[in-house]
């Protein structure tokens, strides 16, 4: 599972801060998160390919999330893209952009399609054979969630030493790594246990962007291998944070704490701070496993 973070910026965008985005890779799937003015071009400038892209996640109607969906769209429609795509988003996103779809990529060769869910309520949104996707409501000026991406669990690990000495056929070896015993054509009960070792354990990456501080989401994060949280703000401009209901550098890492994660990334700076450091530096002194998004980084989880 790999995290690349393709904007760090919150509303206003800088130089070295676009707007939100960030693409996930898990089990050979890729996931974007967000789509702010720009993606598309930090993708290019970081050499990410998204020959693997089917599936987009908006958590919330502020342009400095969803700008870049019609420019990526219309880029992926004029290399050649066939695989339609597919959003995740609130209802009135459909509204918004499908007459700019149907006028400007009417003849692309793929379909945009939308899947609306409501963002009042936690729900899985998103299932396959191997991943899940549950919404997170938040605390914003706009309804607003985050999202938990889980792997299902894995199949066990044969051991190949133990597989040849028994000389199991071809056949049985799914069964076994599901967890079957095995008995030799004499009748010999092999145990699972001599069979197999356990199966790694599957990752989990919430992502918390926007929101205020909210001890609503611990239960539906703990214990994820990595949370991504809003910092919006430092601590000593809390009142601002209140008034446009954002997170300070402190409030991330207290929710990482309570909720006991692995590692916490903090990110959507606001443009009138320059520099991460004070931000990782008030996050630190309460979750020492903090780590700053900056655009182009890249996380494994």
């Amino acid at each position: 599972m790999k995290l690349t973070v393709l904007g760090s910026g919150s509303a206003m965008p800088t130089p070295e801060r676009y707007h939100s985005a960030q693409l996930l890779e898990m089990r050979n799937k890729q996931f974007l998160i967000d789509c702010g003015e720009g993606t598309q071009n930090r993708m290019i400038e970081f050499g990410v390919r998204a020959n693997r892209l089917n599936h987009i996640f908006i958590s919330h109607l502020h342009g400095d999330h969803c700008f870049g969906l019609m420019g990526l769209i219309s880029t992926l429609g004029m290399l050649g893209r066939t695989a339609d795509i597919e959003i995740h988003a609130q209802p009135d996103l459909e509204a918004l952009l499908r007459p700019q779809i149907d006028y400007f990529c009417g003849e692309f060769p793929f379909q945009v399609k939308f899947h609306p869910f409501s963002p009042y309520q936690s729900a899985v949104i998103y299932e396959d054979r191997s991943v899940t996707v549950t919404t997170i409501p938040l605390k914003h000026r706009a309804p607003s969630v985050g999202f938990l991406f889980e792997e299902k669990a894995m199949e066990r690990h044969l051991v190949r030493s133990m597989v040849e000495s028994y000389d199991i056929p071809l056949r049985l070896l799914k069964g076994i790594k599901n967890g079957d015993d095995y008995v030799t054509p004499d009748g010999e009960l092999v145990p699972n246990e001599r069979l197999t070792t356990p199966p790694t354990p599957p990752r989990r990456f919430a992502y918390c962007s926007d929101t205020a501080y909210s001890e609503k989401i611990v239960e539906l994060i703990r214990g994820v291998d990595c949370l991504y949280h809003e910092t919006t703000f430092l601590s000593e401009d809390m009142v601002r944070a209140k008034q446009t209901l954002h997170s300070t550098a402190a409030q991330a890492a207290q929710i990482a704490q309570a909720a006991e994660v692995g590692k916490l990334i903090i990110g959507h700076y606001s443009a009138r701070y320059r520099q991460i450091t004070p931000f990782l530096e008030e996050a630190k002194a309460i979750f020492p496993n903090t780590v700053g998004a900056t655009d182009g980084a890249h996380f494994d989880i």
